[in-house]
């Protein structure tokens, strides 16, 4: 008796006899057990194949995951990075912008085909350790470098273009003198009068005669010999063209340039859009509770000679200043620097929403928020405060003091880490201030 039958017969279960199968049933039951085993022997090849393909990937994870996150974020973590060979071919100019970090190199040199992978140009700024001395300006370089070549040219005084000029999105017109001055060797005099000169330069009636934000950001050839008035007017010519190009009317051109400006001072691209609706809200907003004042800090500081920080008491109080948003309704009387085609696009279409108020709250990622209300925006602030308590020094400089600045509601007082972030953005002024 086979242990089978033993089992049923301890159940009171008598065990029957199996049916005999013969003939062509056999050959069907045959074949089934065949195809059964065939797909068995499949589903273990293909297990097999994946586990092998995760163990190599997972290893190569282990192994350079960390790299290739820390360079890229998304380049390729199964492969090597590539990288071309030797000294290149064939020019090409470049131009590294002020403020541009080892990424934003990477990524300028990759879409010029000067080098293969952002990865292998970040390996070769690790592998030099005079990388960190590479400055923004124009260069000559060559088309498929190697990483390291690129690196060593662009470390190399002679690949540097002196006579290019570079305008960054946002730059007054007082930096840009100074770019022209440095550059250009031009004197103050000279700068001034291309700068007063509307009718030789181009400049629209509707600036009022103020180049403010009309000199457009990008990058200009000052070769020895050219004229000053001509590279201006071809800044103010760029302008009018984006604005052109954009169907903005003659018209609004100073007003659009003007809310630009102040825009991108006030918020990072990610809030473009909302920040200029709150000033399109806060400019019809005369008889509510904002009065049609902007408050708006970057434009309190451009009126004193300020890039960044946060306004004074006494700055704050001061009616004598033009742009003095806390106290002067509307638009104050120019842009506070010249804009770029994204904020500009984001003044032409705003988003949708009926804010009054907003906040950054978080000075690493430019965290914003937006309120109706003047009670929301006293609740969102309280995120700003409890993100000062855990980095007392990016909120209130290297004294860690706690105080907030006089006149500035619950700010803190500005600190170089906050320079392009206001922390207290469009705090209404209570009725009697």
């Amino acid at each position: 008796m086979s242990q089978d039958d033993d089992f049923f017969t301890q159940l009171g279960i008598e065990p029957r006899e199996p049916k005999r199968i013969t003939g062509r049933r056999l050959d069907a039951a045959r074949a089934r057990r065949r195809e059964e085993r065939a797909r068995r022997r499949r589903r273990r090849r293909r297990r097999i194949i994946t586990t092998l393909v995760l163990v190599v990937v997972l290893a190569v994870v282990g192994g350079a995951g960390w790299a290739a996150y820390k360079h890229t974020g998304f380049e390729s973590l199964v492969t090597a990075p590539k990288d071309y060979e030797g000294a290149g071919e064939d020019e090409v100019t470049v131009v590294i912008p002020d403020g541009a970090v080892g990424k934003d190199i990477a990524q300028i040199l990759v879409d010029a085909d000067v080098v293969a992978t952002p990865r292998a140009f970040l390996e070769a700024l690790d592998d030099n350790a005079n990388a960190i001395n590479i400055q923004p300006g124009t260069y000559t370089l060559r088309r498929h470098m190697s990483a390291a070549n690129a690196v060593a040219l662009l470390l190399d005084p002679a690949s540097k273009s002196d006579h290019t000029l570079t305008v960054t999105e946002g730059a007054t017109k007082a930096q840009v003198k100074d770019r022209l001055k440095s550059v250009g060797h031009y004197t103050d005099a000279q700068v001034d009068e291309a700068f007063n000169d509307k009718d030789a330069i181009g400049l629209p009636d509707v600036a009022g005669g103020d180049v403010e934000g009309w000199l457009a950001p990008g990058t200009y050839d000052v070769e020895g010999g050219a004229s000053v008035t001509d590279i201006v007017a071809s800044m103010v010519s760029t302008t009018v063209s984006r604005l052109q190009d954009l169907g903005v009317s003659k018209a609004d051109y100073q007003t659009v340039l003007i809310k630009a400006s102040i825009v991108e001072r006030e918020g990072t691209s990610d809030y473009y859009r909302e920040i200029a609706r709150v000033i399109d809200n806060r400019l019809k907003d005369t008889d509510g509770p904002t009065r049609g004042l902007l408050q708006m800090d970057s434009t309190v500081l451009y009126g004193v000679g300020q890039s960044g920080g946060i306004p004074t008491a006494d700055q704050l109080a001061d009616a004598n200043n033009p742009y003095n948003t806390y106290i002067h309704a509307g638009l104050p009387p120019t842009p506070i620097g010249s804009p770029g085609d994204e904020v500009i696009k984001a003044v032409l279409d705003p988003a949708p929403g009926d804010w009054l108020y907003f906040v950054t709250v978080d000075l690493d990622t430019g965290k914003t928020l937006f309120a109706t209300t003047n009670e929301e925006q006293e609740e969102n602030k309280k995120q700003f405060t409890t993100y000062c308590e855990e980095h007392p020094d990016k909120c209130y400089g290297s004294t860690a003091s706690t105080s907030p600045s006089p006149g500035a509601g619950p700010s803190p007082s500005p600190t170089p880490a906050a320079d392009a972030v206001s922390q207290d953005h469009a705090t209404a002024l209570q009725p009697g201030q």
